[in-house]
């Protein structure tokens, strides 16, 4: 995640890698009417205590399991996204509204029907809270 490198912030950085999510998306026939297998991976930036205690409460971080529940089942499964950045933004949205914590959102998205030879084919969005 790209940080601003004049402030020199600590930061925390919670991550779920290569969730693998069917999804309706895609702009060609074959595409538009089966889900597609996607490979999701979320990074939220967070707000974060000065020193975390072995007490410290969740409240002071964020659940890993909001980031996924952010690319799987936040996402509508009858809801057609033509293109992948609206899948990426959907969970981009969805990370924001969990948490006011949340400071950056980054999101890769691979199409894995797109693969030959084992090729990472798609896209990464990142949004920095507005």
């Amino acid at each position: 995640m790209a940080m601003n490198a004049e402030r020199n912030e600590d930061f925390l950085v919670l991550e779920v890698d290569d969730l693998h999510v069917d999804v309706l998306t895609g702009i060609y026939s074959e595409e538009t009417h089966l889900p597609q297998p996607l490979k999701i991976s979320v990074q939220a930036l967070l707000r974060h205590e000065e020193h975390y205690a072995p007490d410290t409460p969740l409240s002071s971080s964020k659940n890993y399991m909001d980031l996924k529940h952010a690319a799987t089942d936040a996402l509508p499964k009858d809801q057609h996204f033509k293109l992948i950045e609206a899948v990426a933004d959907h969970i981009i949205e969805t990370v924001f509204l969990q948490d006011d914590k949340v400071r950056h959102v980054k999101v890769k998205i691979v199409k894995l029907a797109l693969s030959e030879r084992g090729e990472a084919i798609g896209i990464t969005m990142a949004r920095w809270r507005r």
